[in-house]
């Protein structure tokens, strides 16, 4: 791939101007400031953290995959309406249009056996938000070999999911970089910390029409070819009427590890989506991205930190929201 000219170098540095001011402007409350505590449950249920982090390490154990599901429901939660589990929410006869019915995802009922296992030991005291940021930091440990670390906590749970809000604020695998920045910042995040979270792309699947338009009808070419050609036996062409395969994210390595592999893959152009190439596309991006390859210790306690700071995104704490019995069902007034 090209080295970026000095006018990307410059567009780089008006970028991360806007960027840094977009977070000032959104992030104080959402991170600086956030109401969360760690060991928020330790009064009220010291065996929580505990007991999430068993039940989804023999989750994890039994299928390797759901370290993936977790990390993933917990970023669509955190990223439509903030972290407060309205992504778990069931649809009913008076919101047949919620969150879940947008976007394909797995793992629900993982966090229902979760949710039932903390029950167990603390009846209505544990949120479902909490859950999942508990279960998402657990995965990096189990699935990536992670220090265990903190996650604050006291979030609740929302009693809102609307189907149009997934569409209006998840990122798409199509966005370009400044689409992505802005995505990023209206969370009040910033471009370091969308860098950082997309080594989430290690693990996990996708849909191969998330990726068709880099291989159809010609390949995309910041695309290695040969990771191309092996795409290719597996994605059909659109419209040849054979389906939809889901493929693994990293066909480098494991697929269902978390790590700094990612960065390897997108340094050697065998990346899937749009949206992972394009940190390819500025001076500043793109040498993260080789920092990130080069330092796996530094990747790992960086997406810790940006790990948390997402789980901060308009939390409801105190006596907003609730503490559902279920996480799929709001509790009755």
């Amino acid at each position: 791939m090209a080295m970026p000219t000095s006018t990307s170098t410059c567009k780089a540095t008006l970028l991360m101007a806007f960027v840094a001011t977009a977070v000032l402007s959104t992030a104080t409350t959402s991170w600086a400031q956030s109401p969360l505590q760690i060991n928020f449950y330790g009064p009220s249920c010291p065996q929580a953290e505990a007991t999430v982090r068993n039940v989804t390490a023999g989750i994890i154990a039994n299928d390797p995959t759901m370290g993936a599901a977790f990390m993933r429901l917990f970023f669509h939660d955190c990223f439509v309406r903030g972290c407060d589990a309205s992504i778990l929410i069931d649809p009913t006869s008076s919101n047949t249009q919620v969150e879940k019915k947008a976007i394909a995802l797995r793992g629900y009922a993982a966090v229902n056996t979760i949710k039932a296992a903390v029950e167990a030991v603390c009846p209505g005291v544990v949120s479902c938000a909490d859950i999942l940021a508990f279960a998402a930091r657990d995965t990096a440990v189990v699935s990536g070999g992670f220090a265990s670390s903190d996650m604050p906590s006291g979030r609740r749970d929302g009693t809102v999911s609307n189907f149009i809000e997934v569409l209006q604020n998840i990122p798409s695998p199509t966005f370009k970089l400044q689409d992505l920045i802005n995505n990023f910042a209206k969370k009040g995040l910033d471009v370091d910390d969308l860098i950082i979270l997309s080594g989430a792309h290690s693990f996990g699947q996708a849909h191969c029409s998330f990726c068709n338009g880099r291989l159809y009808p010609t390949v995309d070419p910041t695309m290695d070819a040969t990771y191309a050609s092996d795409l290719k036996t597996v994605c059909p062409a659109p419209g040849s009427n054979s389906g939809n395969p889901v493929i693994n994210n990293n066909r480098v390595t494991d697929p269902n590890v978390l790590s700094n592999q990612y960065y390897s893959n997108l340094l050697a152009g065998k990346v899937l989506f749009v949206s992972d190439q394009q940190l390819m596309n500025t001076t500043y991006t793109a040498a993260k991205v080789a920092n990130s390859s080069a330092d796996a210790a530094t990747w790992m306690s960086q997406f810790q930190t940006a790990l948390v700071k997402m789980g901060s995104i308009q939390v409801l704490t105190g006596t907003a929201g609730q503490v559902r019995k279920f996480c799929n069902v709001v509790n009755s007034s």
